[in-house]
């Protein structure tokens, strides 16, 4: 793994990406989007998946979405006018439509097709315009299509949700040769940020063999903070909140809190080694 490089002032573009559908890749970005701005950070989220089940879960009705990232992706929105305002402090996003399906059509003739995410946050950075954002979290869909590829071309590094089930190493490897194929092709500074292990139920024997099982394989690069499987996490969605918001003394909101601050911490020692 290569160090991530750090340009000065520019926000941290972490995307969450797995090809498996129903690991928590979109309850992570949420409540990790929310855990990083209750400690003070300004985040956006970048709503990806054309289930658009990040900008709902943040309480964004579909009604509401005038543009969004398929405006963004194909030229007729800046990122800037395509962000919302969600009910917590220093959170937005930019929402997605069912329209991102068929993007990848659209765009699939143009040079910089890899890139539109890419040079749409730097357009946003390079604006000046409050609010300075620190993070960028990147929603992506349960498949490596060119969104993903967008995706992993703006990231400054990958966050992998997995779900502590039977079949948790199934697929991760071709995550693992997306991202060096990317990293040898379309971006050159991107690392793995660290795989956070999800719906950990310490009553299942199954789940705590497979953390064994998946430290072992990809050591350090799993975070220390494992989610459980709550229901509070499972019920939140529903009521358009974040679980933070929705009940943040539940086991599920502690332990994204805990995942911010690891965060954090990992951020800190890749700057020192970048």
């Amino acid at each position: 793994m290569i160090s991530a490089q750090f340009e000065p002032g520019a926000p941290r573009v972490l995307t969450l990406a797995n090809q498996k559908g129903g690991v928590g890749k979109t309850t992570t970005a949420i409540n990790l989007g929310t855990a990083l701005a209750a400690i003070g950070e300004t985040v956006l989220i970048v709503d990806l998946d054309p289930q658009g089940n990040a900008s709902t879960g943040l309480g964004i009705d579909r009604k509401a979405r005038k543009l969004s990232t398929y405006d963004v992706l194909i030229g007729d929105a800046t990122l800037a006018e395509a962000i919302l305002e969600t009910g917590v402090p220093r959170l937005h996003v930019a929402p997605s439509t069912m329209d991102l399906l068929g993007v990848e059509l659209e765009i699939a003739t143009a040079k910089d097709r890899a890139f539109r995410l890419r040079d749409a946050i730097a357009a946003l950075h390079a604006t000046g315009s409050a609010p300075r954002y620190t993070y960028l979290l990147v929603d992506c869909p349960p498949s490596l299509n060119l969104l993903t590829i967008n995706a992993m071309a703006a990231a400054s590094a990958i966050l992998v949700p997995l779900q502590c089930e039977f079949f948790a190493l199934e697929g991760l490897s071709q995550l693992l040769r997306t991202v060096e194929q990317v990293r040898a092709t379309l971006n050159p500074k991107l690392a793995i940020h660290g795989v956070v292990l999800t719906m950990f139920d310490p009553r299942n024997n199954l789940s705590g063999q497979v953390v064994a099982d998946v430290r072992e394989f990809l050591g350090d690069k799993v975070y220390e903070t494992m989610i459980p499987r709550n229901v509070r996490v499972s019920e939140a969605p529903s009521h358009g909140k974040p679980v933070l918001l929705y009940d943040l003394k539940c086991m599920g909101s502690q332990a994204y809190l805990k995942l911010a601050s690891e965060v954090i911490q990992r951020e800190r020692a890749m700057r020192a080694a970048a």
